[in-house]
């Protein structure tokens, strides 16, 4: 095999071009092979292969650098620079990110896992580089989709002031920015990209610039040339923002590519090469289905299914309660951002199609979109993953709360997601949110009490977040099905001596932590909290006269959580308690199965009932 002979960076260049081919089928049989095992960004990675070995063949890494927007289409990077044994634990605790680190590697060049965000760092680096008289290659890959992102346009437009070479990819698998015109497009170039040309070009313009109305002249010149590049050279929205834009080129064109990136290198400036691919390239059910294998789950390789069933979700059941909140009320209108399948609310958007909105990879623009909306007399409810709307923070706090807007926030992925890392984890929404004047902030101890708080946003008048987790809806505790109260706590069992506060998630491990606690002899409450903000401290004031230790669970941060809000609570009624607050360190935490990142955090139920035993016997 030509993997084979792939050990370390720049090996490809041992190859001769015959073989390019046939190692670009090797390397999309393997990733297939294993991300069918351990799951994982199929589609992105297939569509970039040919891409990628053009890039490393074009430079000289790890001295030159590539950062990959998102980052989640680097597989064949990773494989390029020698990182093929870390696909068999790829994504697991402990093993290979699937995204790009620079701890991981000297070639990659920047840590990403968010969109849009390729082409300011890239720009940095490239400043870098220029302060400190270096002369490597910087080269930005964003996907066609990332440029939904507002972030993409702000950087480009202050990389046109560059005077130095900064090369941006387009990779364009899926919207089309602008037509093949064929071989004038390749002409044009060539024309404009080769060194006569770009030596002459400069010639002319400082010649005249020193000679009477020279000035105008050359105002007259950029004007002719830009009317005619108006009409025979597509990509003019980027010529107009001061970048030369290449292409359109085909992405799987390994030579043309190689060819193209060196005409790209000789531009002294910010420089765009438009790729067209193909997401799924090489898998036809994976061509077939581009989103089911965006982010796949284990599969089966000869039908493409996936190797579990999958079981009822609570962005399933968000998407049913939905449906049902767009039949009652009228004025229910659905935004995500570029997530659709992933936030559930697709069948909305079948059925309401006219009161259904995804605006790209624009978080700030979702929220403050959905501020406007709700001042037109709306009811908006916003679906975002809990890391990704980290990025509207300021439009939540000014937009939402400020105008006490009744917007919805319902927060996907919420807490540990896993196998993503530390980019994708959503453990610090309680922490952001919580200090937001006017947001009311809750979370869901089951599937039904999901279904009833999503019920109570929708009467409440203001700003209100509902977070809930990634995967299986949890079905126990049904038979508790108190009726929703702004700020009041739900008390689930009454006993004494301990009192266990859990939010959101944390209820399910908190039913396992007093049956264990149990076992040992000690009697405890559970509370389910329902509210971070406001909290009820009429509850916890209870507790404390009744118990002897308070313990608070949260999958989030120790930082601005709920534990936090407690123990201020304690202190501001001047009450008397041994409080344990069980939280997730305040650090960034590394992909992996989620049982396992719990466990390795103390926030699983074994580790708590150790926590809780040691400080009462201590």
């Amino acid at each position: 095999m030509l993997l084979d002979r792939i050990k370390k960076v720049n090996d490809i260049k041992k190859l001769d071009k015959e073989e390019y081919g046939a190692l670009a089928e090797e390397i999309r049989q393997f990733l297939i092979q294993k991300i069918s095992v351990t799951g994982g960004h199929l589609g992105s990675n297939l569509g970039a292969v040919e891409l990628t070995m053009a890039l490393h063949l074009a430079l000289n890494l790890p001295e030159d650098k590539i950062i990959w927007d998102v980052g989640h289409q680097s597989y064949t990077h990773k494989l390029l620079t020698g990182r093929r044994a870390g696909f068999e634990n790829l994504r697991q605790y402990g093993g290979m990110s699937g995204f790009p680190k620079r701890k991981e590697s000297d070639c990659d060049a920047f840590d990403t896992g968010h969109s849009s965000t390729s082409i300011s760092a890239g720009l940095g680096l490239v400043k870098a580089r220029d302060i400190r008289g270096e002369k490597y290659t910087v080269v930005s890959v964003i996907g066609d989709g990332a440029l939904t992102g507002g972030m993409a346009y702000e950087a480009m437009n202050n990389a046109a002031k560059l005077e130095t070479n900064f090369i941006i990819i387009l990779n364009d698998n899926n919207m089309s920015i602008a037509e093949n015109v064929g071989g004038m497009s390749k002409y044009l170039n060539n024309i404009r990209t080769a060194t006569g040309y770009l030596d002459l070009k400069k010639g002319i313009l400082n010649a005249l610039s020193g000679t009477p109305r020279g000035d105008n002249m050359v105002s007259r010149i950029r004007k002719a040339k830009s009317s005619f590049k108006q009409l025979v050279i597509p990509g003019m929205l980027f010529e107009n923002m001061g970048l030369t834009y290449l292409g359109p080129v085909d992405g799987h064109d390994i030579e043309g590519l190689i060819q193209v990136i060196g005409e790209a290198k000789r531009v002294d400036g910010p420089v765009i090469i438009h790729a067209i691919t193909q997401k799924g390239r090489g898998y036809g059910p994976a061509e077939r289905h581009p989103a089911r294998f965006h982010g796949a789950e284990p599969f089966d390789v000869e039908t493409g299914l996936p190797l579990h069933p999958r079981k009822v979700s609570y962005t399933d059941i968000f998407s049913t309660v939905m449906c049902k909140l767009g039949q009652r009320d009228g004025r229910v209108v659905a935004i995500t951002a570029a997530m659709p399948d992933g936030t559930g609310l697709k069948r909305f958007r079948n059925m309401y199609p006219e009161r259904f909105f995804d605006v790209g990879i624009a978080e700030e623009h979702a929220v403050t979109f959905a501020a406007g909306l709700a001042a037109g007399g709306l009811r908006p409810i916003v679906a975002i993953y809990s890391s990704f709307l980290q990025r509207a923070y300021d439009q939540i706090l000014h937009d939402v709360c400020l105008q006490n807007l009744p917007v919805i926030i319902a927060i996907d992925r919420a807490g540990l997601v896993g196998s993503d890392g530390e980019t994708h984890q959503g453990i610090f929404d309680l922490s952001y949110l919580s200090s937001i004047p006017n947001l009311c902030v809750c979370a869901p101890k089951n599937k039904w009490e999901l279904s009833d708080l999503l019920k109570f946003a929708l009467e409440y008048e203001r700003p209100i977040a509902v977070r809930y987790p990634r995967g299986e809806a949890y079905d126990g505790l049904g038979e508790y099905r108190q009726r929703v109260e702004l700020g009041k706590a739900e008390w689930i069992f009454r006993e004494k001596e301990i009192a266990l506060f859990a939010v959101g998630s944390m209820v399910k491990t908190a039913v396992s932590v007093r049956e264990k606690l149990k076992e040992a002899g000690h009697e405890a409450s559970l509370i389910n909290a329902r509210f971070v903000k406001p909290l009820d401290g009429e509850a916890v004031e209870e507790a404390c006269r009744t118990h002897r230790l308070i313990v608070s669970l949260e999958e989030n941060v120790a930082s601005g959580g709920m534990g936090e809000r407690i123990l201020e609570c304690i202190s501001e009624r001047g009450l008397k308690a041994d409080f344990l607050g069980i939280s997730l360190p305040d650090t960034y935490v590394e992909h992996g199965n989620v049982e396992i990142l719990k466990k390795a955090a103390g926030v699983d139920a074994d580790s708590i009932v150790s926590r809780i035993l040691a400080r009462i016997e201590g």
